[in-house]
């Protein structure tokens, strides 16, 4: 790359390192990929097989059709369910039409579905700390008839929830979520209900606490920091709010180069980056190619830990 002209200004991008696809994500759009090279497109996917409008633009251009439900999906054509998972229901239909799906469920989170019926099937009633809405939650307390599971989203709602026999009660919790709030929302629930039962491991997920972790090591050193990543990402969304609490002055979500104000970094010496578990790594490098055309950038990467995780794929698409 040739040397930017030294009339520019200089802007130091402390970049934090992890970040970007986790192996949940990483797994789910190869399900996406392989399909399409052993099926031919198209093949359906129900839902944005992740929170990322590049990634899923890609997919498209490669054949994938995304939709929202079952019901617009050809018979005979196969499907695949996005890395949040699904409502028990929706397999279940798939396999009434008779039609052939993959589910791309990240392994984490079929492992809160099975905390949930098993917790369930010991009788005890189940508080599900989330954000009302979002695909994961629909897809956990889908997994448990209804009036199984309550949500709880705040810690007014930890503060306030009313289980129907606090000695028969656990919880659990959506796997994208803000580390700091969720210990204090399972601090009010275990000061009031002392025999609330909560997972073995817990169920925010390894990728989510290493991209937080690292965000909170540059944020205190950064006077702005961009988060890479879709509004409708939960973790994205999140990076944005512990970087402002661990102390940068400005944090914001942009998804692609071309969003970015270069004028408001204008007098700037430092400012992270960082992109959540559903952005690839090139719309990283596009984002640093926006301002190396204002700034002469020196990217320092901040790293806090290495990350080896790794995924099966579907047993269809390996055989």
């Amino acid at each position: 790359m040739a040397a930017m002209p030294a009339s520019l200004p200089p802007l130091t991008v402390l970049l934090a390192a992890p970040r970007g696809f986790c192996a949940g994500v990483d797994r789910a759009i190869q399900i996406v990929e392989l399909a399409l090279a052993r099926y031919g497109a198209p093949v359906y996917v129900r839902h944005e097989i992740v929170h990322n409008r590049f990634v899923v633009g890609r997919l498209e251009a490669l054949g994938a059709v995304f939709v929202d439900e079952l019901d617009e999906v050809p018979d005979g054509a196969p499907v695949i369910f996005s890395a949040h998972g699904v409502p028990k229901a929706v397999p279940g239909e798939a396999r009434r039409r008779g039609l052939f799906y993959l589910d791309a469920t990240c392994p984490l989170v079929s492992k809160v579905h099975v905390e949930a019926e098993r917790h369930f099937e010991e009788g005890r009633e189940i508080l599900m700390i989330g954000h009302a809405g979002h695909p994961e939650v629909v897809g956990t307390m889908g997994q448990l008839p209804e009036g199984a599971m309550s949500l709880v989203e705040t810690r007014r709602d930890a503060e306030t929830v009313a289980p129907r026999d606090p000695r028969a009660l656990a919880y659990i919790t959506q796997t994208t979520l803000s580390v700091d709030d969720t210990a204090e929302i399972v601090g009010v629930l275990r000061a009031r209900f002392p025999e609330i039962k909560g997972p073995h491991k817990e169920d925010i997920c390894y990728a989510t606490t290493n991209r937080q972790e690292a965000v909170k090591a540059i944020a205190p050193r950064a006077q702005a920091l961009i988060v890479i990543g879709s509004p409708n990402s939960s973790n994205s969304m999140r990076l944005v709010e512990v970087a402002e609490r661990a102390g940068c002055p400005r944090a914001f979500l942009a998804q692609r180069g071309s969003d970015l104000d270069l004028e408001s970094f204008s007098g700037l010496a430092r400012i992270g980056i960082t992109a959540g578990a559903s952005a690839p790594e090139v719309l990283v490098e596009e984002m640093i190619a926006a301002l190396s055309t204002r700034f002469r950038v020196t990217v320092e990467e901040v790293r806090l830990s290495d990350e080896n995780v790794q995924f099966k794929l579907p047993r269809a698409l390996t055989g």
